[in-house]
């Protein structure tokens, strides 16, 4: 089973141990910078180990901005000995249920890299939508939570 756990002292280390192979690295931050990150945004930033059954197999991190109702999916990863089993679109979607059941947004964001086709395809199979902007060379797409899907 997939699952989402908060990053703490037990785990990480498992999610900075994290290896992608080498073209996918220009897509991804290190995770050692999103924790970084994560810790000087600490008011917005949520970190999860993506966790199948007891072990770590990938990173994400929202960021969960109530007051504007906006969620967004700062960077998600998975291992690469763990890619193309479904484990990403699993992770997805616990994410974006996740969100959906907090009730406190209207939307996500999420941006990729251009040339991750395999992450764009993903996002676009989830609902995301692409809105026409760039965001520091990214590209800027939304999944509006108010419509039925």
């Amino acid at each position: 089973m997939i699952t989402l756990k908060k990053i703490d002292e037990n785990n990480y280390r498992k999610v900075l141990a994290i290896k992608m192979n080498e073209e996918q690295d220009k897509f991804v931050a290190p995770n050692v910078v999103s924790l970084a990150q994560a810790w000087v945004f600490y008011e917005t930033a949520r970190p999860f180990a993506i966790y199948k059954d007891e072990e770590v197999i990938g990173f994400m991190m929202l960021d969960w901005n109530e007051k504007e109702r906006e969620a967004g999916i700062w960077r998600f990863m998975i291992a690469q000995e763990h890619q193309n089993k479904g484990y990403g679109r699993k992770a997805m979607e616990y994410a974006l249920n996740l969100i959906r059941e907090s009730n406190k947004f209207d939307c996500v964001f999420l941006d990729y890299v251009p040339g991750n086709d395999s992450g764009k395809h993903l996002y676009e199979s989830l609902g995301f939508k692409e809105t026409g902007e760039i965001d520091d060379g990214e590209i800027v797409m939304k999944l509006d939570l108010c419509s039925k899907l």
